[in-house]
């Protein structure tokens, strides 16, 4: 998952550019990165780390510029070296710089035909500069200058009709404008902002609504499934459809981890969605396991908090915090490597012994991927006197890899994949494991917007809104994404890579 942001305004946007990149570093943490473009030339500064790591006082007063675009970054595939940050540019034509938010289901087909009939080179492992290439190939096939908004839009049109996966995407042409749109299932979220400022009205397009508020831009709405957003630098905004039969199939992941609460996405509150998932939880227990005996419902901070004060409101147990987080971590199952995952879970939590001391305990999470976590977590409130520990998850059984963007790769990685509920109970030595069902799920969710008549939940039930992922792309995500291949990878990625944090 990563998060993305584009500017077109009247006055320097690196500074918020930065604060936008700040507020959505819950989307990525491996790397980040910022161009602008002044005097028709492109300033970039990415490299691995957190936005306050990697942009100094030196990188921002070099990053000069009114328009520009950012990205944060957490590694799906491959590498997570940082050659692979984004954004990426190519010098023709005219110099176009662009960042990404998904994963191409397509790419190591795509970057085949770009070296063999193209004669364009991808650099990278990465899919984004592959998208990068293709959306320059088509826009190299218009002859004028300058460029039409139908150029554009034809541009972006050809590029839906070559790739499929799941993108949200931000791009700038030099001497032209921002561009920018979204898959045409609309599987990851991207939005659009403006704000009047001398007398003249900025545009903004971001991952998720709360970057907007960030900066102090007014939220317009959501950018459609296959929609196309073009701001010349000189003024304006125009909007074309680009996609045929698009269908808003948005990843539902993105609401019950992803996500920031105070985000909307879709026109769904994601705090909204959240307290309705609880409700759900809670009415499932009352219903089918009343014969807990249950004497405190814990959340497994952050995301599971608004979930787990519903259940307890509604089984009529208390509600206490039993964990305090250590904010300077990161998300765990981001992380590349297991290892890495398994270190960072006790410097991530510390349990409250005397709300866990003689307790029967219900600890709620917002979901489980390989089980590592848990298993931790519930080792923890045992450590601290628990009696028995329940554990509550708000999604559903992952038992299936995601293709679009979301780093649940291999299947056999999965705790869930190939096991009943009582084994993954088991498993993560649980007294009682509840899982969220499906349907109560998409409701809880569906319930903001009941436009919506599908979401992706892939991760589920194995049904990939594309149509176009079989058992041997399966396999060859797998043979990519597994930690034994990333740890491979990074073991090839050591070169110097001085080139990439270069300011141009």
């Amino acid at each position: 998952m990563c998060g993305i942001v584009g500017i077109v305004g009247a006055t320097p946007v690196n500074q918020s550019i930065y604060d936008a990149l700040t507020v959505l570093q819950h989307r990525g943490q491996d790397a980040a990165g910022i161009i602008t473009i002044e005097s028709n030339r492109f300033r970039l500064r990415k490299a691995n780390g957190l936005v306050k790591d990697v942009f100094e006082t030196k990188h921002m007063q070099r990053l000069q510029g009114n328009v520009g675009i950012g990205h944060v970054r957490y590694p799906t595939a491959g590498s997570s070296s940082a050659s692979e940050a984004q954004p990426f540019y190519v010098n023709s034509p005219f110099g176009i710089t662009l960042a990404h938010n998904g994963n191409l289901t397509n790419a190591n087909e795509i970057r085949e035909t770009l070296f063999e009939q193209e004669r364009r080179h991808v650099n990278t492992t990465s899919d984004s500069e592959v998208l990068l290439n293709i959306f320059a190939h088509h826009l190299d096939e218009s002859k004028n200058y300058p460029l039409t908004n139908d150029d554009i839009f034809k541009t972006v049109a050809k590029v839906h009709e070559q790739i499929r996966g799941a993108y949200a995407v931000t791009a700038m042409i030099i001497g032209h404008g921002m561009v920018a749109f979204r898959d045409p299932n609309g599987i990851r979220p991207l939005c659009l902002g403006k704000r009047e400022i001398e007398g003249r009205t900025e545009y903004m397009v971001a991952s998720e609504s709360v970057a907007l508020d960030a900066v102090g831009f007014d939220f317009v709405r959501d950018v459609a499934p296959g929609e196309a957003i073009y701001a010349p630098f000189e003024g304006g905004l125009y909007t074309q459809q680009c996609a045929h039969g698009p269908k808003l199939n948005p990843c539902i992941f993105e609401f019950v981890y992803f996500a920031r609460p105070d985000s909307f996405i879709d026109k769904i509150s994601v705090y909204s969605a959240r307290v309705e998932m609880g409700k759900r939880l809670g009415e499932k227990i009352k219903r089918e396991w009343d014969d807990l005996d249950i004497d405190v419902v814990l959340p497994i901070p952050e995301t599971s908090c608004d979930i787990a004060l519903e259940i307890a409101q509604i089984i009529n147990k208390p509600y206490r915090q039993g964990f305090v987080k250590n904010r300077y971590v990161g998300r765990t199952f981001i992380m590349p490597g297991q290892q890495e995952r398994k270190k960072s879970v006790r410097r991530k939590l510390n349990a409250i012994r005397s709300e866990f001391k003689d307790k029967n305990v219900l600890l709620v999470d917002d979901s489980i991927v390989r089980g590592t976590t848990s298993e931790q977590i519930i080792e923890m409130a045992r450590d601290s006197g628990a009696k028995n520990v329940y554990m509550v998850s708000a999604a559903p059984e992952i038992r299936f890899p995601n293709v679009y963007g979301i780093d649940m790769p291999s299947a056999n990685e999965l705790i869930a994949h190939g096991r009943e509920v009582d084994e993954i109970c088991n498993e993560i030595g649980a007294d009682a494991l509840i899982f969220q069902d499906l349907s109560d799920l998409v409701d809880a969710v569906g319930c903001g917007n009941r436009e919506i008549e599908k979401f992706e939940t892939s991760v589920f039930n194995a049904h990939y809104v594309t149509g176009d992922v079989d058992q041997n792309y399966l396999e060859y995500l797998e043979s990519l994404r597994n930690d034994d291949a990333k740890q491979d990878n990074e073991a090839q990625n050591v070169a110097s890579l001085d080139i990439y944090n270069e300011e141009i």
